[in-house]
């Protein structure tokens, strides 16, 4: 079990991690979502033992390990830039940890030829780093990290360079092969739906900071703050501005949004409703209540072939709908969106969660 106890980094005056707590169990997977410089390589890099926080400590299975370098601990870590020594060939790059530990030869190149049948490497153990493309440099680390058996391993981005298929093909089988080890496995994305595919558990970053943590879908669906929800959302949330008053709740034109028994606890007072795109539509909604129907103005429209992106102006926000299918709609055309306002989530003016969706969102 690692558990990082209020862990925080300061560099040259600049805060990379800001009082995370959390602990991870042995077999599990977790992943840390956000975008670009929210802090996921940086707290990597503590866990790994490669940076000491500034404050705070790190435990391994209840021993302090805080400012143990790396080469003191059984940890693997591999990066979206791999890393692989250059002169040596794909085998040897493989089978370098278990050299270190001074495995038996046979062992050695069972491990190392297991590794290299999963991750596709078989007809090449016998190249160096600079005969390969960059998705092959990058399952040769892959390869590495796997027969290492480490306790920690820690994955940055490891799939970003590989094809399409191969990519899927890992993310299904790389959290069952760290598991069945009963290694700790920390995975960063910047991806949503990356996350979703992964399962497990997730900690959402935003600046340093761990949002939230928890079962993913838990914290897809039930986020408890605005910017969780926007982490957790790509393309980004849509939000809508309302006012309530009594039991009417209205945007800031006038339109009334019809939220339903659901806010009437709440005090009057500023909310904002956030809705993911594929919860927007252009097609009108089977809710018998609870649906906002409202004129929208066309800004673009993103169609991936069996799916478009609609950008619209509407109450004077810039959403987008998703929705199944080829939708040929032009710049300036004026379409009608529908929002069916039971799978709204309500923040307050703190931007924390007021009230849940009441029909759960998709995956």
């Amino acid at each position: 079990m690692l558990t990082l106890d209020a862990v925080s980094s300061v560099v040259d005056g600049e805060t990379h991690i800001a009082d995370v707590s959390m602990t991870l169990e042995h077999g599990t997977l977790n992943i840390l979502l956000g975008p670009t410089l929210s802090g996921k390589t940086s707290l990597m890099r503590l866990m790994a033992g490669l940076d000491a926080p500034t404050d705070g400590r790190l435990l391994f299975d209840g021993h302090d390990v805080t400012g143990v370098p790396v080469r003191q601990r059984n940890v693997a870590m591999v990066y979206q830039q791999f890393i692989n020594y250059p002169t040596l060939s794909v085998y040897e790059n493989i089978a370098s940890p278990l050299r270190v530990a001074r495995l038996p030869k046979p062992e050695i190149d069972r491990k190392v030829r297991d590794a290299a049948g999963l991750l596709r490497l078989e007809g090449m153990l016998d190249r160096t780093p600079l005969e390969l493309s960059g998705g092959q440099q990058q399952r040769t680390a892959l390869a590495r990290a796997l027969v290492k058996q480490a306790d920690l391993v820690l994955l940055d981005e490891p799939l970003a360079n590989l094809d399409y298929k191969l990519r899927e093909e890992l993310r299904a089988e790389l959290p069952r092969i760290f598991a069945a080890s009963g290694a700790i496995l920390v995975y960063a994305t910047t991806e949503p739906e990356e996350a979703l595919l992964l399962g497990g558990n997730t900690a959402t970053l935003h600046q340093g900071r761990v949002t939230q943590m928890g079962p993913t879908l838990e914290v897809y669906r039930r986020p408890v703050n605005l910017i969780t929800a926007r982490t957790f959302s790509d393309p980004p949330l849509n939000i809508l501005p309302v006012a309530k008053h009594g039991p009417t709740v209205s945007a800031d034109d006038g339109t009334v949004v019809p939220l339903g028994e659901r806010i009437a606890g709440l005090p009057d007072g500023r909310f904002t409703l956030g809705f993911r795109p594929h919860e927007l539509s252009l097609r009108p909604s089977d809710a018998a209540t609870g649906v906002l129907s409202t004129p929208g103005r066309v800004a673009v429209t993103e169609i991936t072939g069996s799916e478009s992106f609609v950008h619209v102006e509407a109450l004077g926000q810039r959403w987008v709908a998703l929705d199944h299918g080829i939708h040929e709609v032009s710049p300036g055309q004026t379409v009608t969106v529908h929002l069916d306002t039971r799978r709204c989530m309500v923040f307050d003016a703190d931007e924390r969660l007021a009230a849940e969706p009441i029909v759960a969102a998709a995956a």
